[in-house]
């Protein structure tokens, strides 16, 4: 599927540049089939085939697209390291693809195994280099016959929790990936900053719809908003995507009035529900309307989303309705679908769903359910057939015999005019068993909000249990390795007294 795309990209648009790196390193769609061709067969004579994995702990570059195009003409699976990982997070991810093949820089080798065959490799500084050393001059690999079937990626979770899991998507996910994304809101031809490592679901699922509609895609070394911001205005890109702490990074860009940013057509957020304060202020500054989309690496990075044309109640407090193809449930603990209104455990099923865990047929069990994705995220469904998210499974606390859903209340409390993010953390109350405590990033540092004020302002909608009992007010929420809050973090650091 992903060979048969290169080739038909590469013959549609020839000459076009597909990747444009910030080392100055730019690869046409031409050159990129070449290239990945003759990178399969070293691969090959390094004694990979079909059914084998390749594990590659490299930095974000041109580099990784093309050892994964070029695994995939021989029927090789790739699996990546986000290069932000540590040495420890490293050898659980190597532990878990055991792969054939390693190919790694120096600087990203700690903690793979020694036992392990690994290639290492230095990033080239011009086209010429490009993997030189993984290279056979003019090969071109023999057509792998068609199946759906054939295993493509696999694509970690974070492993925040514990050890991490490998999602397998077979081209039989990625073809509805493929269809599913090229209806949505990129158009043909155009230009997309990935937000994301291509470790990341979100780009190595996605990378069949970007060469199928000819995208060049911008790619940083690590991703800054200013240099977002300056390859938005010059290559006049239409859709913005990133998780809401990058979208409010690029709204905090210096100067950034003076951008010209009349190309901006619709901003997409993924990695859960933005603050309310940061929609607002997103769409007013970029004039552009603002897609809140839910998904996970296990559901190929497809879900929910907002409307471009959402009414405020929508586009502030929800996740939106179920995509094209998608389909949605609640669930309470017995399996039993919920009312209305109440909450349960969202469950989805879609096309674009792993195929299982790589190496874990336990949790496949448990998470593919008849077709259905067990999220573990705790939601509600309104009248309107709007789902609201209400936390994770693990995220919910319990305060004097009542269930507290953390994001339900901050999704009210963060449209505080004094707010401009915020988390609930439980904390252990002697009596209670346990107490809300709200971690605030005030809108002005001149002007925080008290605990009297957020309590005032969220009595109205929410029950009294459910309200925070008491306040921290920090410069910044800190973040995880995929820009998502690390709640962990605030509650071992600020609620235990851990450094």
């Amino acid at each position: 599927m992903l060979p048969e795309l290169i080739r038909t990209a590469a013959s549609n648009f020839e000459n076009k540049i597909a990747i444009d790196c910030e080392n100055g390193i730019s690869l046409s769609y031409k050159n990129l089939d070449i290239i990945s061709d003759e990178v399969s067969g070293a691969l090959l004579k390094r004694g990979l085939m079909e059914g084998s994995i390749v594990l590659l702990s490299i930095p974000t570059s041109v580099e990784y697209l093309i050892i994964y195009i070029a695994a995939s003409k021989i029927g090789v699976i790739t699996a990546g390291i986000n290069p932000r990982l540590k040495a420890p997070e490293r050898e659980s991810i190597c532990e878990v693809a055991e792969p054939d093949l390693v190919i790694a820089t120096s600087e990203l080798l700690d903690g793979i195994s020694t036992d392990t065959s690994v290639e290492i490799i230095e990033l080239a500084e011009n086209r010429e280099r490009l993997l030189k050393g993984l290279r056979i001059d003019s090969f071109q690999p023999k057509e792998l016959e068609e199946n759906l079937d054939r295993p493509v990626c696999v694509c970690f979770t974070s492993g925040s929790t514990g050890t991490p899991k490998g999602a397998l998507f077979t081209n039989k996910e990625l073809l509805a990936i493929q269809k599913m994304d090229t209806e949505g809101v990129w158009g043909s031809g155009g230009h997309l900053v990935p937000s994301t490592a291509f470790a990341h679901v979100g780009s190595m699922t996605k990378l069949p719809w970007q060469l199928s509609k000819g995208v060049t895609l911008h790619t940083l070394d690590r991703w800054k908003a200013q240099k977002v911001m300056n390859l938005v205005e010059t290559h006049r890109i239409s859709a913005i995507a990133g998780v809401s702490a990058q979208i409010a990074l690029l709204l905090k860009v210096e100067n950034f009035e003076n951008y010209d940013l009349s190309c901006v057509k619709a901003i997409v957020a993924g990695g859960g529900p933005s603050p309310p304060s940061l929609v607002i202020k997103a769409k007013e500054n970029f004039d552009a309307p603002y897609s809140i989309r839910y998904s996970s690496t296990e559901s190929g990075g497809i879900g929910l989303a907002t409307s471009l044309e959402a009414s405020m109640e929508e586009s502030l407090y929800t996740i939106g309705k179920p995509r094209p193809g998608v389909q949605a449930k609640i669930l309470d603990e017995e399996g039993h679908l919920v009312e209305t209104g109440e909450v349960g455990e969202l469950f989805l099923k879609t096309p674009s769903s792993m195929n299982s865990y790589w190496h874990d047929s336990e949790n496949t069990r448990k998470f593919l359910l008849d077709g259905w994705l067990k999220t573990e995220d705790l939601a509600r469904k309104d009248e309107m057939g709007l789902f609201r998210l209400a936390g994770r499974t693990n995220e919910m606390f319990i305060r004097g015999g009542y269930n507290v859903y953390p994001q339900e209340v901050e999704s009210v409390l963060s449209s505080h005019p004094k707010v401009e993010q915020m988390v609930l953390i439980p904390k252990p109350h002697h009596t209670l068993g346990e107490v809300g405590v709200a971690f605030v990033v005030p809108a002005r540092s001149e002007e925080s909000p008290t605990l009297d004020d957020l309590v005032k302002f969220g009595k109205e909608k929410l029950a009294k249990y459910k309200l925070p009992e008491e306040i921290n007010i920090i410069d910044e929420l800190p973040l995880k390795n995929g820009f998502k809050i690390d709640r962990s973090f605030l509650k071992n650091s600020f609620l235990t007294g851990k450094d």
